[in-house]
This record gives C-alpha cells, structure tokens and sequence, in this order.
C-alpha cells in the first residue's frame, strides 16, 4: 500500500511543431477528480493515435525517479512539485517498474485499475526537457513509468491510498517487459510468453508476433526524434 503523492491533469495545447498538439505539461489537481474508462475527468491527449485510449487510461510515475534524474544532472527543479515533467497522472513513492507487475489490479481511491503496458517514450520529452537525448535516456533507463485501464470508476486525489488486490502475473514485471523490448529484443522465448498474456494490448501482441516472425526489432528512431 502507497499513498498517492499526487494526481495531475492537462489540457491539450499546441506543442513544439506545427500541428502538434500534447497535454504533456499536466498540473497538479488539488480536489478530488473522476477516474473513467478513458481516464481522468478533464484530462487530454492530444495525439490520440500514440496517446489516450482504455489501455493508456493513467500514466503513472513514480517520485524517486525524479531524484535520479536530477543525481544525473537533469534539472527537475521548475517541474516539482505542482508540475508533472513526464505527463503523468499519478506520482507515488514505493512503486517502481521492478514492484509493479502487467496486469496488476490497484484500488486506487475508490477506483479499481490494472497495469495494462510500459510506456513508450517519445519525442516530446526531447522538448520538454530542451535535450535531443531525453527521449532516449528515458528509454534506455528503464524509468518509463506504465500505464493503467480502468476496470471500476471511481474518484482519486492526492494523498489517497493505492492498495495491490491481485497480482496474476508475477513473473511479468514491467522491468522485465522493458528488457525484452528495449535490451534483450529477440529473446524468443520471452517474447512468446509476452505474446500470450491475456490481457496485454493488441498492439503490444502485435510487436512481440512481428519480432518473433520477422527476426528483426522495429525502428525506434522516428518515435525518438531521431529520425
């Protein structure tokens, strides 16, 4: 059990090139706000093909991951503590991608969520750090946070409690997804068992099917901005 640091939220504005629209710079809520299928109440994607959607309800980042990046030399300092400088709707501490399993059911306030996918960096941490690099830094870290589907509504705010009720996938920690994807990226073997979780994202189905019948890994570096 965890207390929920705190919950943001953020309108979708125009953002970095033309034509580009993100909610990326999300704000602290100070009252309680409705979790739906969608996510929060208020809360915006503005590129809803990459963002948004059941399986990508809540994003979720943990607060240590803030220190380490600043031990690194990133300032985090005009993002703490009413900003969220990765998008995130929840920000804990004593959570992190080796502790949270995929599938995972939290009681989250009165809501009931489940850790549905890692999340994918993009270009648009490049900009909101003013660094080429961010969006592969986080990457190659590991500190990518996951997402959340909503599997009860319900409401949230800061300094509620998260409460894991099951865990049905044990030997599937999000550190371990984030190995296969970025580290170990045609470990056969994993990626078939990713492959046959129950609940995973098709499109996660589907990347674990294409490495496995084309022997090769995706290029990553239009979503990096490097392409």
């Amino acid at each position: 059990m965890v207390t929920i640091e705190a919950v943001f939220a953020g309108k979708a504005v125009p953002y970095a090139r033309e034509g580009i629209l993100s909610a990326i710079d999300k704000r602290r809520l100070e009252a309680p706000v409705e979790i739906l299928a969608e996510g929060l109440t208020g809360d915006e994607q503005g590129d809803r093909k990459n963002h948004g959607g059941p399986d990508k309800a809540v994003h979720h980042y943990p607060a240590e991951h803030y220190e380490a990046w600043a031990k690194e030399g990133i300032d985090m300092s005009s993002f703490l503590p009413d900003r969220a400088a990765f998008g995130e709707n929840f920000r804990t501490r004593g959570l992190a991608e080796a502790h949270v399993c995929i599938d995972d059911i939290f009681r989250a306030g009165t809501a009931l969520v489940q850790v549905s996918q890692a999340r994918q960096p993009c270009w648009k941490l490049n900009h909101r750090f003013g660094r080429k690099d961010m969006a592969r830094r986080v990457q190659e870290s590991g500190r990518t946070g996951w997402y959340y589907r909503v599997l009860e509504p319900g409401m949230v705010a800061s300094g509620d409690r998260m409460v894991l009720l099951e865990r049905p996938q044990p030997q599937w920690p999000v550190s371990r997804v984030l190995h296969v994807l970025y580290v170990d990226m045609l470990d056969r073997e994993a990626l078939a068992e990713l492959a046959r979780l129950p609940h995973l994202p098709a499109s996660w189905k589907a990347l674990a099917v294409r490495r496995l019948e084309r022997g090769i890994v995706e290029d990553w570096s239009r979503r990096l901005g490097e392409g």
